[in-house]
């Protein structure tokens, strides 16, 4: 798989693009005491308000975006610092092992493990263990939720406050959903990016792309059975008026199938969970950007966790495009809308 990806030049365009992404080392906070630590062998930097509280702080668990593949702490540095700053909370910022080289589950364990150090270790960051949120954008997102369901279920550790997603990506069965075909070729992730980075996550390579844009990878039974949770039909009209197209069945390709199956799983698509588990779910924050193929998979959650009886606070940028809140302050760029929709989120923190 290496060679593969060496002959496409695979590796040296993923090596560059994270040099690009790398983010630029940022002088000390006045207001912020902020070091780099390890939770169960998981790099991980804190994030801790200097000013003195009246008494414990909430806590956020800071997944970051890049499509399992990119980013790391420095990527997110001024995006955590906003928010431990704005909303007066300790902020972990987790370092995943990243794909191609770690398939999942392996950014996954590294969240869910970072999550079960800090729950266990609250009182040392002065963080009240009723008020512990997990948070992360596009594939941080995707983490996040995963991370929400596993613990849902679990009494031996506190009860997570709230999940914040931020255009999160949640499934791989349907690339064909309206968001999908009116952004396709919307910056920054392109339609075809999307299914790229969630094969990568998966088998270290893209092998089958083609097949899986179509939808030949899933059984007709399973597309079925999914159908309820994951359709063009549980998106509000509106999101419809730019135009999408009926696509008829495309012919089910068993030796695709047995190369991406656990596609199935929710640890990797979260938006196939039982509901037995997504009625235990946390209160949610979901952002959702217009121009953005993964918008329908925040809508379809949204409407996942209502129909289960979860609060849920909807975002929607009407303006927006996805990544951008990562933008916001980005070597002199700033847009309006990403701001707006990080204090979306800052606002949310601080309702809680």
């Amino acid at each position: 798989q290496g060679r593969i990806l060496e002959k496409t030049g695979l590796c040296s365009q993923i090596t560059f693009g994270r040099y690009v992404r790398q983010g630029r080392k940022l002088g000390l906070d006045p207001k912020l005491f902020i070091q780099d630590l390890q939770f169960n062998e998981v790099p991980v930097r804190v994030y801790q308000p200097k000013a003195t509280s009246d008494g414990p702080r909430r806590g956020i668990l800071f997944f970051h975006g890049g499509g399992w593949v990119f980013g790391s702490l420095d990527t997110y540095e001024k995006v955590c610092r906003y928010l431990s700053r704005e909303s007066d909370s300790v902020v972990v910022s987790v370092q995943y092992r990243l794909a191609p080289e770690h398939k999942y589950p392996a950014a996954y364990e590294d969240c869910l493990n970072a999550t079960q150090h800090f729950l266990r270790h609250l009182e040392h960051y002065g963080v009240d263990p009723a008020r512990v949120i997990v948070c992360g954008d596009s594939a941080g997102g995707n983490l996040a939720a995963a991370v929400s369901q596993t613990l849902a279920g679990r009494s031996d550790f506190p009860k997570l406050r709230a999940q914040i997603l931020i255009y999160p990506g949640l499934q791989a069965l349907d690339f064909n959903l309206p968001s999908y075909q009116q952004n396709r070729g919307v910056p920054l992730l392109f339609r075809e990016r999307a299914a790229f980075f969630a094969l990568l996550y998966l088998n270290g390579h893209a092998l089958h792309m083609q097949e899986v844009l179509e939808g030949s990878h899933i059984p007709p039974d399973l597309r079925l059975k999914y159908r309820k949770w994951v359709s063009p039909d549980n998106i509000p009209e509106e999101f419809k008026v730019r135009g999408v197209k009926p696509l008829g069945p495309t012919d089910f390709i068993a030796e695709v199938y047995e190369t991406v199956k656990r596609f199935c799983e929710p640890n990797l698509c979260p938006l196939l969970a039982e509901d037995s588990v997504v009625h235990q779910l946390p209160e949610s924050f979901i952002l959702t950007c217009e121009y953005d193929v993964l918008r329908d998979d925040g809508l379809l959650y949204k409407k996942r966790l209502e129909d289960n009886g979860v609060r849920v606070t909807w975002y929607h940028l009407e303006d927006g495009f996805h990544g951008i809140i990562s933008l916001y302050d980005y070597c002199g760029f700033s847009f309006p809308s990403g701001k707006r929709g990080l204090d979306s989120v800052v606002n949310f923190v601080k309702s809680l």
